[in-house]
């Protein structure tokens, strides 16, 4: 159904994610025939389905508030990098050990542990050449350089990622829980919509941006764990008996709680000065996802 301001949310939608993946591939460095395999590594499990939620972030706000989403589709590439390298790392045998990744063979499985490892290297460092590549506007490379370096860094993803490790050998009571996925998936997301916010000149909107994206991320997250409750046996996270929103909140609880996290995220919205209409339908789809 259009809105107001004429866009379309599916039409947008679909032309922002052929954008995304018209796009990303090229920002993948070419690799010699003798070490060609890292470079198969890595478009495999970028080319693995994802939603790309964090990209679409990124557009978006730089979109709505002035900005090139052809410039930002720097920044889009380089946090889908990091996203992506977590990805091919959380699924060693040394983390969460999993066999497949949305339907395909993990990348471990596909290409050997050690080939595994240095496509996630590759990714996170490549991930930096990205933003390197935005413009000539060194203040605003050098901004999403810090902001993406410090989400996703000890204090942001990897944090969030250490918190998760201690879980498989204690269960996590809820604030535990909710530190983990403010660190692990808000902490990305969060960057996603800041860096949007600087690839537009805006520095204005990061607070608001920064608080939308941590309870889109918590959302988000409990969404997760209630759709690998619904699998069953066949989630991973049950079968390791880790604590998630569902074990500790019940399925309805959980359910409640992902709804007043998008409710949050929502309001944040109403406060930015900038059409946020598809942001809003974004947040609720995501919401309402089944898989």
């Amino acid at each position: 159904m259009p809105e107001e301001n004429g866009i379309n949310f599916e039409k947008h939608f679909k032309e922002l994610s052929a954008f995304i993946e018209s796009r990303i591939m090229s920002f993948v460095p070419s690799a010699q025939k003798e070490y060609g395999i890292i470079e198969e590594a890595m478009k495999y499990s970028l080319e693995s389905g994802g939603k790309r939620v964090r990209p679409m972030l990124v557009l978006e706000f730089c979109r709505i508030l002035g900005g090139d989403i052809n410039e930002a589709m720097a920044f889009a590439a380089g946090v889908e990098f990091i996203h992506t390298y977590s990805l091919i790392h959380d699924d060693l045998p040394c983390m969460d050990n999993d066999d497949f990744r949305r339907g395909k063979p993990s990348s471990h499985k596909k290409f050997g542990e050690a080939s595994a490892l240095l496509a996630g290297d590759a990714l996170l460092t490549h991930a930096f050449s990205c933003l390197a590549s935005f413009s000539s506007d060194w203040e605003k490379t050098a901004k999403a350089v810090k902001v993406l370096s410090d989400f996703a860094g000890i204090n942001g993803m990897i944090g969030g990622q250490i918190v998760d490790m201690s879980g498989e050998e204690k269960s996590l009571n809820i604030d535990e829980l909710f530190l983990m996925d403010k660190l692990k998936t808000s902490a990305l997301i969060k960057s996603a919509c800041v860096l949007g916010c600087i690839a537009a000149g805006r520095y204005d909107v990061i607070p608001s941006a920064e608080k939308f994206g941590e309870n889109l991320g918590l959302a988000f997250q409990i969404i997760d764990d209630i759709l690998d409750f619904l699998e069953g046996e066949s989630s991973s996270d049950i079968v390791s008996g880790k604590s998630t929103y569902v074990s500790l909140l019940g399925m309805e609880k959980a359910g409640k709680t992902a709804d007043e996290y998008t409710d949050k995220a929502l309001a944040v919205l109403d406060s930015i000065d900038a059409d946020t209409e598809f942001l809003k339908e974004f947040a609720v789809k995501l919401l309402k996802r089944n898989a």
